[in-house]
């Protein structure tokens, strides 16, 4: 989508002092600097936006990897947590919510939802064609006027931090294939070299019988068999209670899962009603061993899937019936959380 030339516009442009190609600064047409995002090099994806007189961190976004569906955005000086995610199925599109309004960002565009009423778009960005590589984005002022929005620059450092992170989960999808083509150019040459090889010793001298193959590896166990399980079904911030494996290590798993900084909460779900009892114990164990690590307590809030008495005519009621009682029923989600979630 074009441009207004009229409207106010930043630049990203890589910041001229930094050689790393960490720091990014969001510039004007006349070269001043708005804001800077820095890359944090590490294991999880983090980056942190800057005011760049002050120096003072405005905003961070972390998440497992830069391709991650779901990030997790804070600002800071009021503190305030936004929880990015990737809400698209075949086309991109990102959700959030500020305050009481929801804004989504598609592609070159962030609208605010107002359904049933059509969406309001309140920035727009210049993409080049196959690939996000933002050169500019323009904050649509004069319809956020048009809305009761209390902290408005805080609204549009939410929107500019999720764009920032969109550029770099780009950057990371196509620099993967590249990555794997020249690993599998270096294979095809290794096995070209391991051929040739062979084929010298055939024709100058005895045949050699080809080495035995190493054995294959056994089914995995323990923690990192319930890693493989969660793998499968491709939720992040899920843990479904399987029959399979022992509580204990569905809890190693969650404390390591809630290891990572950027994981703000985990839910444990149980399979069906036969796994309630394990979940409870999953909860407990995890939480024995966040308080043996020396980590802070965790937030817990326990939905129970719960059958509802009927109350027309007279009844006789089985004291014993749990169902009747309104205890647990099929299904317990338990949500552990390190902040307080409303």
């Amino acid at each position: 989508m074009s441009l207004d030339q009229n409207l106010f516009t930043l630049l990203l442009t890589p910041n001229s002092s930094d050689s790393s190609g960490l720091v990014t600064d969001l510039t004007d047409p006349s070269g001043n600097v708005h804001y800077r995002k820095r890359r944090v090099p590490g294991k999880v994806y983090r980056i942190e936006v800057y005011d760049p007189i002050s120096e003072s961190l405005l905003a961070s976004a972390t998440s497992p990897s830069a391709t991650s569906k779901h990030k997790t955005v804070e600002l800071y000086n009021p503190s305030k947590v936004i929880e990015l995610k990737y809400t698209g199925t075949l086309t991109f599109r990102w959700s959030f919510k500020w305050e009481q309004h929801e804004f989504e960002w598609k592609r070159e565009e962030c609208f605010m939802i107002r359904k049933p009423d059509p969406p309001v778009m309140v920035a727009v960005t210049k993409e080049p064609p196959g690939r996000i590589k933002t050169a500019s984005i323009q904050i649509l002022d004069y319809n956020l006027n048009r809305f009761d929005i209390d902290d408005r620059k805080g609204l549009e450092i939410v929107i500019l931090t999720a764009l920032l992170t969109f550029q770099d989960a780009s950057d990371s999808y196509h620099e993967a294939p590249n990555d794997n083509n020249a690993t599998s150019a270096a294979t095809t040459s290794a096995l070209k070299g391991f051929t040739e090889m062979t084929a010298r010793k055939v024709s100058s001298g005895p045949t050699y019988s080809p080495p035995v193959p190493p054995p294959k590896p056994g089914p995995k166990k323990g923690v990192e068999r319930v890693a493989e399980i969660q793998a499968s079904r491709g939720e992040v911030n899920e843990v479904l209670i399987v029959e399979e494996c022992s509580p204990k290590d569905y809890a190693r798993y969650c404390a390591r899962m809630l290891h990572d900084e950027a994981m703000m909460f985990i839910s444990i779900r149980s399979a069906g009603a036969s796994q309630v009892p394990k979940v409870l114990q999953v909860v407990e164990e995890t939480k024995r061993y966040r308080h043996k690590a020396g980590d802070k307590d965790l937030y817990q809030y326990v939905l129970y899937d719960t059958i509802q008495m009927s109350r027309k005519g007279p009844k006789t009621i089985n004291l014993d019936d749990n169902k009747a009682n309104g205890t647990p029923g099929s299904n317990i989600v338990v949500h552990l959380s390190k902040i307080d979630m409303p």
